[in-house]
């Protein structure tokens, strides 16, 4: 198929776009490079083009006459605390972004997308692990918007027959290649605990040590981002026209912070500096995905489900660039 991979310079979308290659797709990436990375885009694409989403028209004749017979869609903002701050930059950002491509592709003729949502839809739930049953109440503006780009998929395909899939991702993790995280700033728990390691940062903040959970800190679920990267795939071809299937991704267990930090130390070797500090507000006690559904529709399973796994991959791709992207 011949395929575009929106914000394909960014960590899930350059991971996403090397695997649709290796499986003999055709690949265009499209990016405004505000948050990506140039040299994070895979070789071997048909073409690159930087472009913003909020730009209608130029979003439009990006896709036109392309013969697009599919989007894997990434492009978005994403950083929570920024989403309370400035909660219109993201309502714009990632729901008008959306709008104008869905526009492109309908006029287009592209017949499926592959949506990248996020578990911050459901909030903060009672009960977990948390399935696609689970009552949506996002608690912050990336939540909100990424779930009323969920919604504005399925009016799409009921009224206008394309086939849709949204990913609502737990916490991504790890390494592929010659890709892995270089966020600007870094706000993801593997990073930061490995910034740390490596010294680079003072110490590593635990946020909260006084849950109802084992040993007090948060608990998380995480998937590698081989393991996401495969289920984007298996995605893009169970859609079909006309519907708008969901499915939760994550690995179905959950690591509490200070066991992510022990993990670390030992695949590091390094007694990993750590401050103790107050809960943020909106951070649950627990979230952990129930991915029954994805295993029984579309037979995905993570095939790398070891944290050990996750933070040797992101390990080894930190030494190789103790600078990001930027060496």
């Amino acid at each position: 198929m011949r395929l575009l991979v929106t914000g394909g310079a960014g960590y899930i979308g350059s991971v996403v776009a090397r695997r649709l290659i290796g499986a003999g797709h055709e690949v265009s990436v499209l990016d405004d490079l505000s948050r990506g990375h140039r040299h994070a885009v895979p070789d071997g694409i048909v073409d690159f083009v930087e472009q913003d989403l909020l730009d209608a028209d130029g979003t439009a004749a990006a896709l036109a006459g392309r013969g697009f017979d599919g989007v894997l869609h990434f492009a978005a903002l994403a950083l929570v605390a920024e989403s309370v701050a400035s909660p219109e930059r993201y309502h714009r950002g990632n729901f008008v972004g959306s709008l104008n491509l869905l526009d492109a592709m309908r006029a287009a003729g592209v017949p499926r997308l592959v949506f990248s949502s996020t578990c911050a839809v459901y909030g903060e739930p009672e009960e977990v692990p948390i399935s696609e049953r689970t009552p949506t109440n996002p608690v912050n503006s990336y939540g909100n918007s990424k779930l009323a780009v969920d919604r504005m998929i399925g009016d799409e395909c009921r009224a206008h027959g394309l086939g849709a899939v949204s990913l609502r991702y737990f916490n991504v993790a790890g390494a592929s290649g010659e890709c892995g995280e270089d966020h600007r700033p870094e706000t993801h728990i593997i990073p930061l605990i490995l910034q740390a390691a490596a010294g680079t940062r003072e110490h590593f903040s635990i946020f909260g040590t006084d849950y109802a959970t084992p040993d007090g800190t948060a608990i998380r679920d995480y998937i590698h981002i081989e393991d996401l990267a495969e289920a984007h795939l298996l995605g893009l071809l169970a859609a079909e026209p006309g519907r708008h299937d969901i499915y939760n991704l994550g690995n179905g267990t959950g690591f509490s912070v200070r066991e992510m930090v022990e993990a670390a130390a030992a695949v590091t070797g390094v007694d990993i500096p750590v401050r103790e500090e107050g809960r943020r507000a909106g951070d649950p006690p627990v979230l952990v995905a129930a991915s029954a559904k994805i295993r029984d529709e579309l037979g995905w399973t993570a095939a790398k489900p070891e944290i050990e796994t996750m933070i040797a991959d992101a390990w080894a791709w930190a030494q190789a660039h103790p600078k990001g992207y930027e060496a």
